[in-house]
């Protein structure tokens, strides 16, 4: 017999929800609940550029050899079982050795599988906040950042990027956020919303702050490789001997697979600082037991072929004609947006995005970047996010990954839009 004493008399109450799932809310929802979609118009088919998707537009496809792995992997019937809660072993250690550099080195051992970059994040955020505790993110910035904190009932401090210096970080900003309760500090390059990627003295000077208050780097790199501009990229890890770096990725947006959920943490901890870290790490992989066994089993053979196989030049090819397609498309956006008056572009160098300021003060009856996303979906069929999403307002997100004569026919609807609401 139970001790609890309860009265049976009564009727059943609500069931209450927990603490973890009260605090959970993603900020994009608040606002694209405010959003009404349009009817259906057969004469102007909406053209959403709302989506960070690379495989939406069907125009972007994972590369054959993956392709091939996969399928012969799920025909050989060996990858249907439960994988190590960590990752099969052969997709750890090619990981580590596609991402190591110079300075950088990994192994097998310092490689987490989860199930996709979100889940990496969640598993690299998870094992450093406590309730209470809070990390800094930058702003403008993907959501998920906050979402996962809160939802651990710790919360996130917004430093910001600065539009007039390419998204660089306002440093002075970042440091006077930084108290007792902080944590880590978290950076996104190349960015999402922004397309910007940080250079490498910028990075130093935000690693100089790391070391300055002893706080490690989340790293979230998972556009690391699709980089277009003149400064290149450079992986936090590289530039620092000291600072302990929990770096996070995956396949989806290199390999256009974000659907087959694989990502991963890699721990950078020169100087064993990160010891607790990585048995929390492990221990909180087997809370989902293990990323996509299935398409675990073809991450070797994508990330790690035989050197000078076909299989070799095939990726290679694959990844040369997508970095050019989004560097093509990054220049037409910059180009055609930024020819539009009421609209100011800040120049990608990565990733699938670019910024999009709005002057308000040319534009009549738009009221704010939210106002500005609904009409222009409901007057002229093109969704776009708007910057409040990322905490950044009289901005709106595109993303640039779709086929050029797509967006080409977006931004003519977008620059009819803006030219209708001229003063």
């Amino acid at each position: 017999m139970s001790v609890f004493e309860v009265d049976t008399s009564k009727a059943w109450g609500p069931v209450a929800k927990s603490k973890k799932a009260a605090a959970t809310s993603n900020p994009i929802r608040k606002i694209m609940d405010n959003i009404k979609l349009p009817a259906k118009d057969e004469n102007k088919p909406l053209i959403p550029l709302s989506l960070g998707d690379p495989c939406h537009f069907s125009n972007l496809s994972a590369p054959d050899e993956l392709v091939k792995a996969l399928t012969e992997n799920i025909k050989s019937a060996k990858h249907n079982g439960y994988a190590p809660s960590a990752g099969i072993p052969a997709a750890r250690e090619a990981v580590a050795k596609c991402y190591s550099c110079d300075g950088a080195e990994l192994t097998k051992d310092d490689v987490y599988l989860a199930s996709g970059c979100s889940g990496a994040l969640e598993l690299a955020i998870s094992v450093l906040l406590n309730e209470g505790d809070n990390i800094l993110v930058p702003k403008p910035g993907f959501p998920l950042y906050q979402v996962i904190a809160e939802s651990l009932l710790a919360s996130v401090k917004h430093y910001n990027l600065l539009p007039e210096t390419g998204w660089e970080a306002d440093l002075a900003h970042m440091e006077s956020l930084i108290d007792a309760n902080t944590k880590a500090i978290l950076i996104n390059n190349p960015s999402n919303p922004c397309g910007s990627v940080f250079s490498k003295d910028h990075l130093n000077k935000i690693l100089e702050l790391a070391e300055k208050y002893r706080l490690p780097i989340v790293s979230d790199e998972i556009y690391g490789k699709l980089v277009y501009g003149d400064c290149g990229f450079h992986p936090a890890a590289s530039l620092t001997t000291t600072v302990p770096v929990l770096a996070v990725g995956g396949l989806a947006k290199e390999y256009v697979c974000p659907g087959w959920r694989v990502g991963w943490v890699l721990l950078h901890d020169r100087n064993g600082l990160f010891k607790e870290v990585r048995q929390g790490l492990a221990d909180l992989t087997t809370i989902v037991l293990g990323a996509n066994s299935i398409v675990q089993s073809a991450v070797a053979a994508i990330l790690t072929p035989k050197a000078g196989s076909d299989a070799e030049k095939s990726i290679k090819a694959f990844s040369e004609r997508y970095l050019g397609i989004l560097c093509d498309n990054a220049k037409f956006t910059t180009e055609r947006l930024g020819a539009i008056d009421g609209l100011n572009v800040v120049v990608p160098n990565g990733a699938m995005y670019v910024m999009v300021g709005i002057d308000m003060t040319k534009l009549t009856g738009v009221e704010s970047d939210v106002d500005f996303a609904n009409k222009l979906l409901n007057e002229e069929q093109v969704f776009v996010l708007p910057g409040e999403c990322f905490g950044m307002p009289n901005y709106f997100r595109v993303v640039t990954c779709g086929p050029q004569e797509t967006l080409a026919g977006a931004y003519e609807r977008i620059e009819k839009f803006c030219a209708s609401k001229q003063n």
